[in-house]
């Protein structure tokens, strides 16, 4: 070969050489990074679109719940709410043929305007079953009251009597008065 046809067919060569990184650099690798960015992005859309999938399933259940927590929460009124929480406890209470001993109500705000909490410290004493009757009672409750801590304290050298210090959280769907 001649080194003019030879120079040409090095430069057509290294022009293609330079063409193909330009066109790797400038055209495949953003293609590709694209390519891989859509994939995971249409991957997160399908979990999301599944996920979404399921809360339309379960919102039949959902708000069928949420309307039994709404008829369950305590009445707008703070002195009927109250008198509610009282005396379901003395209704628990006999039932379980235990002894309340104390019950102290306080209101707290929620955590939004749309709603208050009813917080109740109680003291019992009784038997070991006739405790654990006391707090089936209050988890079975149609009430919206939650179970916030449980003391058990023996009250005998032999733990026959017990003592039981419950803190007890009741849902009011109504925010908290102002303090005249």
């Amino acid at each position: 070969m001649s080194p003019v046809p030879r120079q040409r067919l090095l430069m057509v060569a290294a022009a293609v050489v330079i063409g193909l990184l330009l066109l790797d650099r400038l055209v495949l690798t953003p293609l590709a990074r694209h390519w891989s960015y859509r994939t995971q992005e249409i991957a997160t859309l399908r979990k999301s679109i599944s996920s979404g999938a399921g809360v339309i399933e379960r919102a039949r259940r959902t708000q069928q719940v949420w309307n039994e927590i709404q008829e369950g929460s305590l009445p707008k009124d703070a002195a009927s709410a109250e008198q509610t929480v009282l005396s379901a406890f003395d209704q628990w209470g006999r039932t379980s043929r235990i002894e309340i001993a104390s019950i102290k109500p306080q209101w707290k705000r929620g955590a939004t305007t749309r709603y208050s909490l009813l917080e109740c410290r109680v003291d019992a004493n009784g038997t070991l079953p006739n405790l654990i009757r006391l707090l089936y009672e209050v988890e079975k409750s149609p009430l919206a009251l939650r179970i916030d801590a449980v003391e058990l304290t023996s009250r005998d050298d032999q733990g026959q009597r017990l003592s039981l210090g419950l803190t007890v959280t009741g849902l009011r769907l109504t925010q908290l008065e102002a303090k005249p």
